[in-house]
């Protein structure tokens, strides 16, 4: 149910605390997780003080005695209300979390373990997976339930920041620092100062970058371009790539010690096809999300549309399923998503025997971006991989896609 809605409040009888075979006060903890806004109340004949007291330490927000009040519905609105006055105010730079952690299997739960367990640290994390799986969710989830839930939580790009402005990205400059440097600008160490500071695609920095980052987290002091005042940065520091880094570090294209700084923890997200029990939560849950911005009439996803689903791979994990499921809903005319309204691309790879390239042209750019082309496609995206095949080291590749226009 709460993979396709959102709910204010949650009454939780004491009986269901626990999943069987998991540890106590497993739902409260899922639920806390899942959605940190939802209010869990604990419904209980208050037999046990000792369980009451255990789920209220774990996340519960209240305990309601039983049997149910008659005017349960004017409690309920009660609790909202307490709920938002016992809230801070929070700071006008929090990101609000977009997306939740949906899904049912033991892969996702054992994510949400790791999560609940280094939440509680300030310990720095690497999280691994493809493109698409939701790393970034990830984070979000470990910021939510961090003691710095209420500070910023700043994401930053590192594929999209070239060379020549990355130390004014990161560290910020003074004003006249550099020709177009009109007013200073904090980076975002700065804004990420005292919360969370998520540095996603790490494996695509140059090793030169490499070094200047590994100085700043050695010191936990940034300087400004144009200035010579150091300035202590207080972050919870999370990292995320989609390549394989330990490949990577054996051919010297990411530093050993960069790796040990950013890796204390270390959370794998697995690929949707590994995960396939979570198919059908997922695409509910996003049903009901574009449901309700495009098309209220339908009503779900026919038993038919859900096996054309399982059955794909997904090699573009959960954000493919989810460009899937909102153009059905943007397209289809029928009140169910039947199979004809799930467009699924399949992304074949091409035959090992015989020519691979199909250009009009033996000019060498032309084959040389049609290479590179059917590398990437092959190997979905992956640069590393893809520079592999071509014989090519990664940042050769990098300055190639650029030359490219890929």
């Amino acid at each position: 149910m709460m993979t396709a809605n959102r709910y204010d409040v949650i009454l939780l009888d004491e009986s269901c605390l626990s999943r069987p075979g998991k540890e106590d006060q497993f739902w409260v903890r899922h639920i806390g997780l899942s959605d940190r806004d939802a209010i869990v109340v604990v419904t209980s004949e208050l037999s046990s003080y000792g369980r009451v007291k255990a789920a209220m330490n774990a996340g519960a927000f209240d305990v309601l005695p039983m049997p149910w009040p008659d005017d349960l519905a004017d409690l309920v609105d009660y609790i909202q209300e307490r709920r938002v006055e016992s809230q801070p105010e929070a700071s006008g730079s929090i990101e609000a979390a977009e997306g939740r952690l949906v899904g049912v299997s033991d892969a996702l739960e054992h994510v949400l373990e790791q999560v609940e367990r280094v939440a509680r640290t300030d310990a720095n994390v690497l999280i691994l997976g493809e493109n698409g799986t939701g790393k970034e969710l990830v984070a979000r989830a470990l910021h939510r339930r961090s003691s710095r839930a209420e500070k910023p939580f700043v994401s930053v790009d590192m594929g999209a920041i070239t060379e020549t402005l990355f130390e004014s990205e990161l560290f910020g400059h003074e004003k006249g620092a550099f020709t177009d440097a009109r007013a200073e600008r904090t980076g975002k160490f700065e804004a990420a100062h005292g919360g969370t500071l998520f540095l996603d695609e790490i494996g695509n920095l140059s090793l030169s970058l490499q070094a200047k980052l590994l100085t700043v987290l050695q010191r936990r002091r940034i300087v400004r371009v144009g200035s010579n005042e150091e300035i202590p940065i207080d972050i919870h520091l999370i990292c995320a790539t989609n390549q394989p880094i330990l490949d990577d570090v054996a051919e010297g294209a990411f530093r050993q010690d960069l790796l040990y700084r950013i890796n204390t923890v270390e959370i794998r997200m697995p690929a949707l096809r590994e995960r396939p029990e979570d198919i059908g939560p997922l695409a509910e849950h996003f049903l009901a999300e574009f449901r309700d911005r495009y098309n209220p009439d339908i009503e779900g996803i026919s038993k038919a549309g859900i096996r054309k689903l399982e059955r794909h791979d997904w090699p573009g994990n959960v954000r493919e399923l989810r460009h899937v499921i909102q153009r059905a809903v943007i397209m289809t005319s029928s009140g169910l998503l039947a199979p004809e309204d799930l467009l699924i691309r399949q992304y074949d790879r091409p035959a090992t025997d015989g020519p691979m390239l199909a250009v009009d042209s033996l000019h060498l750019d032309t084959v040389e971006k049609a290479a590179i082309e059917t590398a990437m496609n092959r190997h979905h995206g992956v640069v590393a991989q893809a520079a592999r095949e071509l014989g090519l080291t990664r940042s050769t590749l990098y300055r190639r896609l650029e030359k490219h226009g890929l």
